[in-house]
């Protein structure tokens, strides 16, 4: 099965962009086929909050190596105080 799965590996990633995702969220389905629907709800929600505050230009937002390195600093801290005696 192993062979079998690795071409199809193979193929799947010669499809185009969104072929692919497309693939992927069916595979991703097939593992939990069961919908839970206050989940989907909710993130219907939550999506449409985020749209309309980006479209209102009350979200900010920011470029993601801003966000990166930001959270890069944030873990390179935090290993310090544990490095440090006594934490």
């Amino acid at each position: 099965m192993l062979g079998k799965a690795k071409n199809l590996l193979t193929k799947a990633l010669e499809l185009p962009e969104k072929a692919r995702a497309d693939l992927a969220g069916r595979l991703i389905l097939s593992l939990h086929p069961r919908v839970d629907r206050d989940v989907e709800a909710a993130w219907a929600e939550e999506i449409d909050r985020r749209r309309e505050g980006s479209e209102e230009r009350k979200a900010r937002s920011r470029p993601w190596g801003s966000i990166k390195k930001s959270m890069l600093a944030t873990q390179r801290a935090r290993a310090r105080r544990k490095a440090l005696p006594g934490s």
